[in-house]
């Protein structure tokens, strides 16, 4: 799959972890680290700066929506401390870890669909 029109979409990158160029799989060598390059077209995915974006929206949006979560069940339920507790920091946790390889993947395949590079304004001309 090398034509550059058949390139997966951000989000199928992410999730099925394939190369946001050619569409090969190994996006990934590991859980969270990325792979130096694509087995199949070279590109170096360590010329991308994911930086810690993605782990910002997560906690952001995640802590929100747990907030929100928390603050319906206390007023609903009123459970002791404890409960709180043993759901929403566990939750939390999960929640944040889980999604963060899939917000990694599509940042990086966003990056490369819009040639974004650190430290370059594109002209609009």
């Amino acid at each position: 799959m090398t034509d550059p029109y058949m390139a997966p979409a951000p989000i199928e990158a992410a999730v099925k972890g394939l190369c946001p160029r050619c569409g090969a799989p190994g996006l990934f060598d590991g859980f969270l680290h990325f792979a130096p390059s694509c087995r199949e077209c070279a590109l170096d995915y360590s010329s991308f700066n994911v930086g810690d974006g993605a782990a910002a929206f997560l906690i952001l949006i995640i802590g929100a929506i747990v907030s929100v979560l928390a603050i319906v069940t206390d007023l609903k339920l009123s459970p002791p401390w404890w409960v709180h507790m043993m759901l929403w920091i566990p939750l939390t946790i999960a929640l944040t870890v889980g999604s963060l390889r899939i917000a990694k993947g599509v940042l990086i395949a966003l990056e490369f669909r819009n040639a974004a590079r650190e430290g370059r304004i594109a002209d609009r001309d």
